[in-house]
């Protein structure tokens, strides 16, 4: 009985684990902190603890475990974007993906070289880590708010975008300092490789699960979802294995499948959101458990941490970003608002990770630093999106689907909403427009979104406040 006893205590373990994470997600949206900030603290407290914990998990484990994690929280998030938002802002999510990402490695590269005095390999392996921001910690921070505008689905796309980016930035920048015969160009070959091969393998992946996700009929509706997340790591391996970013492969295919009507898609959708979350609990508790507060004991990793992160959220990512949106249709607070919100989280860990696993010199160091970081970034900017979003009047309210009503209104001609913007409609802080139906399609919604009669729009609201919102949306019928 001793094998099923310890097999039951591991059992138990991981059980309240992911039951107390739940709970620690429920108090961090309360509290408006990022789900990571308290899963990530409260990891690395349980860490201290007990080393034995520390001991059963290797740094190999967790960038497996990080990497299947992203995989799922990548293709999930795509799906949530949608190809006819994604496209909207195109423009702002590939300068903010591709050449954010590499402006920001660059200047915190500078700023750790100059104000660090670090050499320029492992200046520029720090800034290539820490640049991309976290599509966990930022779909978790927006997916239970509406935020009106083009600047959440900018951070979105940017989070999905960049991470391929700056992985394939960091596997460059590792070869570089790995191999004395090596030069910069090996960084810019490997990055144009991994992002074309991602890129063909995304699109192809999607274009051929497509048919077969409309048309291909399974035994029973639980498998739809499971035959699509298979689908999913299918595009993720053939993306690796072939040289390309298999987390751009996934993003994409994801992003293109997210708008295309198919069997079973409302389930499909809710099976990967929910496996979304346990992702993001694994890939957390995981990167905690490895550097308890305890390991990092040198003054000066936290001196490096704490500056860097600082240069980071002040300095290096306003000074990339802020030029690249100069052409986007955006006001100046939204501009400000998606230089703030670039949240990081398990990404830049991986690449810390990886860079361990490479054999890098000094790497412990480096992934100290790296933490430090993303716990800045997880407690400190994480909690202050919400008062930076109403100092900009960006508008952020948390969207509780538990104790909102989904009401179905048709507008009609004589309706007050008729011919209005949805921003100009009197709908409060206790109503929002979710979903727009046109002619049978979803369209995007957004404040600047002008109605017209014969819409479908599904309204989330109290119930009490229903036969109001019928005569805004459906006149004398409401």
């Amino acid at each position: 009985m001793t094998e099923i006893s310890d097999f039951g205590l591991i059992v138990f373990a991981v059980s309240a684990t992911v039951f107390v994470a739940l709970l620690g997600m429920r108090l961090a949206d309360r509290l408006s902190l990022p789900y990571a900030a308290v899963i990530l603290v409260g990891a690395m407290a349980l860490a201290e603890t007990s080393n034995s914990i520390q001991d059963a998990l290797s740094i190999l484990d967790v960038e497996r475990l990080t990497v299947v994690a992203l995989v799922v929280i990548l293709f999930d998030g795509g799906l949530h974007i949608g190809f006819r938002r994604f496209r909207q802002s195109l423009g702002p999510i590939l300068a903010l993906g591709v050449l954010g990402t590499f402006a920001t490695a660059g200047l915190v590269a500078v700023a750790a070289h100059y104000v660090l005095g670090l050499d320029w390999i492992f200046a520029g392996l720090v800034g290539a880590a820490i640049a991309p921001t976290d599509p966990a910690v930022t779909f978790s921070v927006f997916g239970s708010r509406e935020i009106r505008g083009r600047a959440g689905t900018i951070l979105e796309g940017e989070a999905g975008m960049n991470d391929p980016v700056g992985i394939a930035l960091m596997i460059g920048m590792i070869e570089l300092a790995t191999h004395d015969d090596e030069d910069f160009s090996i960084v810019v070959s490997e990055f144009a490789v991994e992002m074309t091969l991602g890129l063909l393998v995304g699109v192809a992946g999607a274009l051929a699960l497509l048919p077969i996700m409309r048309h291909v009929r399974l035994t029973g509706p639980a498998l739809y979802p499971i035959r699509v997340l298979a689908g999913a790591g299918i595009v993720y391996g053939l993306a690796a294995v072939t040289g390309g970013s298999g987390f751009l492969a996934a993003f994409v295919a994801g992003v293109l499948l997210g708008d295309v009507a198919a069997t079973r898609k409302g389930e499909i959708e809710g099976f990967l959101s929910s496996l979304s979350g346990l992702a993001e609990i694994a890939a957390f508790v995981a990167l905690g458990l490895t550097v308890a507060l305890g390991d990092i004991e040198s003054g000066e990793t936290w001196v490096d941490g704490v500056v860097l992160a600082l240069i980071l959220a002040f300095v290096a990512r306003p000074l990339a970003i802020l030029p690249l949106l100069l052409p986007a249709r955006l006001t100046w607070g939204e501009r400000v608002f998606i230089a703030w919100a670039g949240l990081k989280g398990a990404v830049p860990i991986l690449l810390g990770a990886l860079a361990l696993l490479s054999g890098v010199e000094d790497a412990g160091r480096l992934y100290g630093i790296v933490f430090i970081v993303v716990l800045f970034s997880v407690v400190v900017q994480g909690a202050s999106v919400p008062i930076v979003a109403r100092r900009l009047r960006i508008p952020f309210r948390r969207v509780d689907h538990d104790l909102a009503e989904v009401l179905e209104f048709v507008v009609r001609d004589d309706a007050f909403a008729s011919g209005r913007r949805i921003a100009d409609l009197p709908l409060g802080e206790r109503a929002w427009v979710g979903v727009l139906i046109r002619g049978g399609r979803p369209q995007p919604v957004s404040g600047g979104t002008l109605l017209e009669p014969g819409d479908r729009v599904h309204v989330y609201c109290q119930p009490e406040d229903a036969a109001a919102l019928g005569r805004i949306f459906a006149g004398s019928s409401g």
